[in-house]
């Protein structure tokens, strides 16, 4: 096992795909600064030449483009943008080209390759350079959607990523990139065969999570233990294609089920954590009904004092998990 903090399993995961595949490469904005990409893709340039770590002028739709015609012609491109919010911009090469060509080929081709998209909120940047929009590309037939939370996963995802057949969006949060914990050694992955995983046991109450949330869960049953409340943890990880089975047989288990989610709840994967759990528990399983915590129907704001109100916390969550124990 080695100690790694989030950012640097990335990196791991970029040196590992790298160097046993000479067909990956990566494309996108400030992959040679030493800052844009925090340290998740520190010297990738001089290990593997500028003419595989490829940092683009800005466009979004572009280097997205090129990916996909990469992809469509044998190699396993990696694009990567910096602020998920001006992935935007990249949407018709993601959701109409890389997610449709598979079906609209007949299965005679698909673009195997990864769109990194990251997570970049809080210090005051306000509404355009703060969302998660992991719902919004989960809905969309034929494209993988992962969201790593731990730093193994970190690493691993991407890697299972790059491997896939499939075009995949791998989308992870810099709020993470501090979450220091042992890894184990790299090796090739199935991205087909991961799904949920439970991170914490427990018996009172199950929260179901992804990315960010997931350390946040973590830390409020840490908390919460010390009252006497057992959590159940469970980690999502994949989104697209999304397997409920996990968080049904952990309802069933605790008869509780909160949903924690850092996008809207209007249409988002809380919902939709919900949704597949009361489809198959019968309510008289349940000791109390679903929950979900997720942000303010509202744009991010632009105040520190703001922000602080707007965000889910370790509190928020446990008070709702008081809440529901509680009744």
């Amino acid at each position: 096992m080695t100690r790694m903090q989030y950012c640097e399993a990335i990196l791991a995961g970029f040196e590992y795909v790298m160097a046993n595949d000479d067909k990956c490469l990566t494309i996108g904005q400030g992959l040679w600064s030493p800052w844009y990409v925090g340290r998740s893709m520190d010297g990738l340039d001089k290990k593997f030449g500028v003419e595989r770590v490829i940092d683009t002028p800005v466009s979004e739709q572009a280097t997205t483009g090129i990916a996909v015609g990469a992809a469509l012609n044998g190699y396993r491109p990696i694009v990567i943008h910096p602020r998920m919010d001006f992935m935007i911009l990249a949407t018709d090469q993601i959701v109409n080209q890389a997610a449709k060509w598979h079906h609209m080929l007949g299965g005679g081709r698909s673009p195997s390759m990864v769109v990194r998209g990251i997570v970049n909120r809080g210090g005051e940047q306000g509404a355009q350079h703060s969302q998660a929009l992991h719902s919004w590309y989960a809905h969309i037939p034929g494209l993988r959607v992962v969201m790593p939370a731990t730093p193994s996963d970190a690493r691993d995802l991407l890697i299972a990523a790059v491997q896939s057949p499939d075009p995949v969006l791998y989308i992870d949060d810099r709020w993470l990139y501090e979450w220091e914990d042992d890894v184990a050694p790299a090796c090739d992955l199935d991205l087909s065969r991961i799904g949920p995983q439970i991170l914490r046991e427990g018996t009172d109450i199950t929260i179901g999570a992804a990315s960010f949330s997931v350390k946040l869960a973590l830390d409020c049953a840490e908390l919460l233990q010390k009252e006497g409340i057992s959590c159940e943890v469970v980690d999502a990880r994949v989104l697209n294609p999304f397997d409920p089975a996990l968080i049904r047989k952990s309802t069933l288990k605790t008869g509780r089920f909160l949903a924690v989610d850092g996008g809207w709840a209007n249409c988002g994967f809380a919902g939709e954590m919900i949704a597949s759990v009361v489809e198959a528990v019968h309510p008289s399983a349940m000791r109390s009904a679903p929950a979900r915590i997720t942000l303010p129907a509202a744009p991010a704001p632009t105040s520190k004092p703001l922000e602080a109100a707007y965000y889910p916390t370790v509190d928020t969550i446990a008070e709702t998990v008081r809440r529901m124990v509680a009744g």
